[in-house]
């Protein structure tokens, strides 16, 4: 054998020897992977609000007493249920009363006068028919009649003006017991006293919209519980009354509670350039549960468009950049195209692509996990039980 043959032969075993080496001595270990096996579950298209909601109740009344004064008596204090119609405030009512009093005595004095001006006004026309009968007799002279009329025309006159005195008088007492009924503030409707901002013995005034006095009394209907929200304007197109709607309260951290789209605001608020918003109401499906929420509680509400129950799903942070996903098949990653359904933050559905039990890479946050790559399983998750995300 020649000097370059040998050592071609030498060139090639120890390239065989190197490459032996490689995938036995100096082999990469397998990456560690984490992965997620498919199985079926249910996917929703959700939207959430743009900014955090509130609890707020339907029938809410912040009154005051329609007239100033002194109090006198609080019928009910912060925490307590009232009934409608029920005594919640008395102003010092003295003069009104007094007022009232008399107004029935100038009504009294009225009515006595007006039952003199009518008896006067019959008799004048007694008087004016029996002189009549002795016209023709020739007996009464023609002024004498005219006299007659004019007194019996001037009495009924009068008989008119003493009745409109006593309606007068009347309508006065009206006037006074309407004033003296606006020294008691009564509630409007069942509820629960929210808050009260008086003592008896301090003065309490009225409390016009225009006006930042601060209101007395501060009423709640706990049946009336619901939810405000924003939504982006974008989900105006998407969202209606009617759609199902699960709500998150701050104080039940890991509950959601569900509930209907009851009202979609017919505009879209521009309070905040470049943060337009459009307003919608979910009611609670457990009424009992709304009346113990304290109105002003922070809510996130999540609006239900769509729904596919019982279809394959993996989470949405395993899907990759063209609609694929790492298969861990036999020790190996493979790349793999798939057809997705409805989507949110934390659920793909996938209509093509994978079945059920396929094991999908979800840590994909280092370069070596990729395909081709040897891989070993470190963890599996499971989407058993896992609740679905939002879109927004």
């Amino acid at each position: 054998m020649g000097r370059w043959p040998r050592r071609l032969l030498v060139v090639a075993v120890v390239a065989g020897a190197g490459v032996a080496l490689r995938y036995t001595v100096f082999r990469p270990d397998p990456v560690p992977v984490t992965v997620f096996r498919v199985s079926r579950g249910t996917v929703e298209e959700t939207v959430s609000n743009s900014k955090a909601g509130t609890v707020k109740a339907r029938r809410r009344a912040k009154i005051s007493p329609e007239i100033g004064g002194r109090v006198i008596y609080i019928g009910a204090r912060s925490g307590a249920r009232v009934k409608e119609g029920e005594v919640l405030l008395r102003i010092n009512d003295a003069d009104l009363k007094a007022s009232v009093d008399l107004a029935r005595q100038d009504f009294a004095t009225a009515r006595a006068s007006s039952a003199q001006a009518c008896l006067n006004a019959e008799l004048a026309e007694r008087d004016l028919k029996r002189n009549m009968e002795l016209k023709d007799e020739r007996i009464v002279s023609v002024e004498l009649l005219d006299q007659l009329r004019t007194r019996r025309d001037a009495a009924a006159a009068g008989c008119q003006a003493a009745r409109a005195a006593e309606e007068r008088a009347q309508a006065a007492i009206d006037l006074a017991q309407a004033n003296l009924k606006k020294a008691v503030l009564r509630t409007p409707f069942d509820g629960v006293v929210a808050d009260l901002r008086t003592e008896v013995g301090e003065w309490a005034s009225p409390s016009p919209p225009a006006l930042p006095i601060p209101p007395v009394f501060d009423i709640i209907d706990p049946s009336s519980i619901y939810v405000s929200a924003p939504l982006d304007e974008v989900d105006a197109a998407r969202v209606r009354t009617g759609l199902t709607a699960r709500v998150t309260l701050d104080p039940y951290p890991g509950r959601s509670f569900g509930g209907k789209v009851t009202r979609v605001a017919p505009y879209v608020q521009d309070v905040e350039q470049q943060n337009r918003t459009l307003e919608v109401e979910v009611d609670f499906d457990d009424a009992a549960f709304a009346r113990t929420l304290l109105p002003g509680t922070s809510a996130d509400v999540e609006v239900i468009l769509k729904s596919a129950s019982d279809v394959p799903r993996i989470p949405s942070y395993a899907l990759l950049e063209g609609n694929r996903v790492l298969v861990y098949d036999g020790g190996l990653l493979a790349s793999r195209e798939v057809v997705t359904g409805l989507h949110n933050w934390e659920y793909e559905e996938i209509r093509k692509g994978l079945t059920e039990g396929d094991r999908v890479v979800v840590s994909l946050d280092r370069a070596e996990v990729k395909a081709g790559a040897r891989a070993v399983v470190k963890a599996e998750q499971s989407g058993a039980g896992a609740k679905n995300g939002s879109t927004r």
